[in-house]
């Protein structure tokens, strides 16, 4: 039978009094709200948190809006809201792309935003869209709070820079004219873990070069779930198939996957490759609409 070890139990009702929560209960203390990732750690005596802080009435949390040029999502965001979100989905497809390919509704009615990027996994499909899309994760603290880039939060599997006491607050997005973006994901089942997955996001100029391009990979063991070397490829470039090809070649050939029950490195890898070049060939598409 599968039991979690004891822990204390609080709900907060705001973000002030979750972080005095934390505060209260030390670094042992794990915020909880979908609890999807948290739970079955738990019953597994994975993860041992001697106290939990419950966050699900913090209201304030669960916004998606515009504000000036940014798209900002709270970290309280049913994987369901994102999706079901016009304004989201208007200025970036590529989030209810990811979202329409993870897990099943019953997780994507619970589960949140924040906790699929805090939980750091690495084969989270939402950490590679906002990686691609240059997102900023807004963090509070005791000491205030601060704003860290995406492809700054992840410091390695299942851990990020949010320190204890800390909680994610909100997602932010930078709208830019002439843009769009694109999510393609590779599994064994419907709402699995990918196989491989890839993001892309570009921007074009006034003369139709890519002026921006992100791309985000997943699975496959790429570095803060980032394809660098692609991005600088494209950067300048005329939007074609064989700049779209070379990214892809790029992308494969600069991430690590490992071999395991999903597959074999070398498939991963080709599937890097492939998924890059239609996310980027999607997203262009989409450019030009």
């Amino acid at each position: 039978m599968q039991v979690p070890a004891r822990f204390e139990y609080e709900r907060a009702t705001s973000v002030e009094e979750a972080l005095a929560l934390l505060a209260r209960h030390g670094p042992e203390a794990r915020v909880v709200a979908g609890g999807h990732s948290l739970i079955p750690m738990m019953k597994l005596r994975l993860a041992e948190p001697e106290a939990l802080i419950d966050i699900n009435d913090v209201e304030e949390l669960s916004s998606i809006r515009i504000d000036g040029d940014m798209l900002c999502v709270g970290a309280l965001v049913r994987h369901a809201e994102l999706l079901d979100s016009a304004v989201a989905g208007e200025h970036f497809p590529i989030l209810h792309d990811a979202e329409r390919v993870i897990a099943d509704p019953v997780v994507r009615n619970r589960g949140t935003v924040g906790g699929s990027l805090c939980q750091a996994d690495p084969s989270e499909d939402l950490s590679a869209a906002f990686a691609a899309l240059r997102a900023l994760a807004v963090i509070r603290g005791p000491g205030g709070e601060r704003t860290v880039p995406v492809r700054e939060f992840h410091v390695g599997p299942y851990e990020t820079v949010v320190e204890p006491g800390e909680l994610l607050t909100e997602l932010r997005v930078p709208i830019r004219p002439g843009g769009s973006s694109a999510y393609e994901k590779v599994e064994r089942r419907v709402g699995d873990w990918p196989l491989a997955a890839a993001g892309a996001a570009l921007r074009l100029d006034a003369d139709g070069r890519i002026a921006e391009a992100g791309i985000g990979l997943t699975a496959v063991g790429a570095e803060h779930f980032v394809a660098a070397e692609a991005e600088d490829a494209l950067r300048g470039a005329e939007p074609s198939d064989a700049a779209f090809a070379e990214a892809g070649r790029l992308a494969a050939e600069h991430c690590s996957p490992s071999s395991d029950q999903r597959g074999p490195a070398d498939y991963k890898r080709h599937l890097a490759g492939e998924l890059t070049i239609r996310a980027l060939r999607r997203a262009y598409e989409r450019c030009r609409v």
